[in-house]
């Protein structure tokens, strides 16, 4: 198995997470983590679904960023659950954005790769529409909260390249 690192209070949730086995008169069941057809395998081969009349359901398989969870905690740590555009201080509502997106070749999940931002920041530095104009463009010449460890602030080189393609889409 896997082992997830998280701090205390904090919890990895897994998922896809299917039912493979049941026991009513031990009131317990068995799941699985699992990929959608290894689990119907199991199913398959001998986990019972109890009647025809039982409702069925498809469950699609998706890409999921195993590290995104440890960005947003150390990203979030870094500028002390703080939102870097606006100060918002409610951890619940951050988001940790990447300044290279996640596919790009150093888009790596680091701090220095991050920001802290509310989540209509986050979304606003996402697509062209009011949000960027009036959320983002109104605070012109502010100065942005960063991490007090220099090592941890926004990469300059990774600031300059995001600015390249965000010109290139104007």
């Amino acid at each position: 198995g896997r082992t997830e690192r998280t701090l205390k209070g904090q919890y990895a949730a897994e998922w896809p997470v299917y039912v493979v086995g049941d026991n009513p008169g031990a009131l317990s069941f068995t799941v699985a983590v699992d990929s959608h057809d290894v689990a119907i395998e199991k199913i398959a081969d001998g986990a019972s679904l109890a009647g025809e009349g039982r409702r069925q359901y498809v469950t699609q398989l998706t890409q999921r960023r195993l590290h995104q969870e440890g960005f947003r905690l150390r990203v979030l740590k870094a500028y002390r659950d703080c939102c870097a555009v606006c100060h918002l201080r409610h951890q619940e509502l951050l988001d940790a954005a990447h300044i290279l997106p996640d596919g790009h070749p150093k888009g790596q999940p680091i701090v220095p790769n991050g920001l802290a931002l509310c989540e209509l920041h986050h979304a606003a530095c996402e697509a062209d529409g009011p949000m960027l104009r009036h959320g983002l463009q109104g605070f012109d010449g502010a100065r942005i909260h960063a991490p007090r460890a220099a090592g941890l602030r926004p990469a300059e080189d990774f600031l300059a390249e995001r600015f390249e393609v965000f010109k290139k889409a104007g």
